[in-house]
């Protein structure tokens, strides 16, 4: 295994690049990944000067490897997350499957927004340029969504010109500030490129009484798609959090439990990260900050069973307090058909907490 540091300096925090997006071109030559980043203050929790990413101030970067994940340049484009400006009505009609086509989804309480109904960013030229802020539409009005706020992640899959599948989340309006624990992932789609955009279905039912959040779904070589969630026994902080995998075989309309992948630690766990092998196995990478590691997972028969845990990281460096504050990770194959890690550490050489590459052939 390769680890490369993608992003970072001494006296910045770089992290949460699952919080932030994931885009491939070129069979995974050119990579393109977004992370949080600001003023580092050694501190309990997150050493993150105003403590999360939903700090005013805190920027959103992106950082472009044109080699498949070697190398890596950080970017700061205009009129991207975090820039201001009030989101507007969707003018719709963008070609989701031009071949510079990316889309940025930005939700409540992440990356300094404050807007409950959320908004959404696109390029078309891999991310260089932007446009938006837009608004969904009328989505946050759909009698299954009506009094909750929008708290997704970018996640989507492209089906057609003008159709697209997103992974998002929701929690309910009246949650308290800072409260995490109530969030239920669902799929939300448009099919008309991105003028207006309607609820389709919950991954995990509202009934469920564990977090469900952060999906990141893939396309098995069946048509399968998999999601695994972030999950959390909201009822008892000293359960250990886990991942699971739910399956949908009909286009997202509904989806049931697959497998349970493993597990990410007390507190607040960690998110996983999904993709598909050239072979077609499954990988699934997660950090566990009670562990201190970071693992992924091989799943040979479509996420129904996984082989054991195999360790990509156990270096991480904690600071006077303790904390381990790492993962978030970000999961591709590039042109090579390695699998490329992307997520966030810290080490005894660079302590303050970095964007980091593993690669791996499998």
């Amino acid at each position: 295994m390769k680890h490369v540091i993608v992003a970072g300096e001494a006296g910045r925090f770089c992290g949460w690049p699952a919080n932030n997006g994931l885009w491939r071109w070129d069979n995974g030559r050119e990579i393109l990944v977004g992370f949080s980043f600001g003023d580092f203050v050694e501190q309990q929790g997150h050493n993150l000067k105003g403590g999360s990413d939903a700090t005013p101030g805190v920027a959103s970067r992106l950082a472009r490897s044109l080699d498949g994940g070697r190398t890596w340049t950080v970017e700061e484009p205009a009129n991207f997350v975090g820039d201001g400006g009030a989101a507007a009505a969707s003018p719709g009609g963008f070609d989701l499957q031009a071949p510079g086509f990316a889309l940025r989804v930005v939700g409540v309480g992440y990356h300094g927004s404050r807007d409950p109904a959320g908004s959404f960013y696109v390029s078309e030229n891999r991310g260089r340029q932007w446009r938006g802020p837009y608004r969904f539409g009328a989505l946050m009005a759909d009698p299954d969504l009506r009094g909750m706020e929008l708290t997704a992640r970018t996640r989507y899959l492209v089906t057609g010109p003008r159709s697209c599948l997103l992974f998002m989340s929701a929690r309910p309006s009246s949650s308290a500030p800072g409260q995490i624990a109530t969030d239920k992932s669902f799929v939300a789609e448009t099919t008309d490129g991105g003028m207006s955009f309607h609820f389709v279905a919950w991954i995990v039912p509202l009934a469920d009484p564990h977090r469900a959040v952060m999906p990141v779904v893939v396309r098995t070589r069946g048509g399968t798609l998999v999601a695994a969630l972030r999950r959390r026994d909201v009822r008892n902080s000293q359960t250990p959090c886990w991942v699971d995998c739910y399956a949908s075989r009909d286009q997202g309309r509904s989806w049931s439990f697959l497998s349970r992948v493993g597990e990410t630690g007390q507190e607040n766990g960690n998110p996983p990260a999904l993709t598909v092998l050239e072979d077609g196995r499954v990988a699934c990478a997660y950090g566990d900050r009670s562990r201190g590691k970071l693992y992924t997972r091989l799943s040979a028969d479509g996420a129904r069973t996984w082989g054991p845990e195999i360790v990509l990281r156990d270096d991480f460096r904690t600071d006077r307090f303790g904390d381990r504050d790492f993962g978030y990770p970000q999961l591709i194959t590039n042109d090579r058909g390695e699998l490329v890690v992307l997520y966030y550490w810290a080490t005894e050489r660079n302590p303050h907490q970095h964007i980091a590459v593993t690669l791996w052939s499998p």
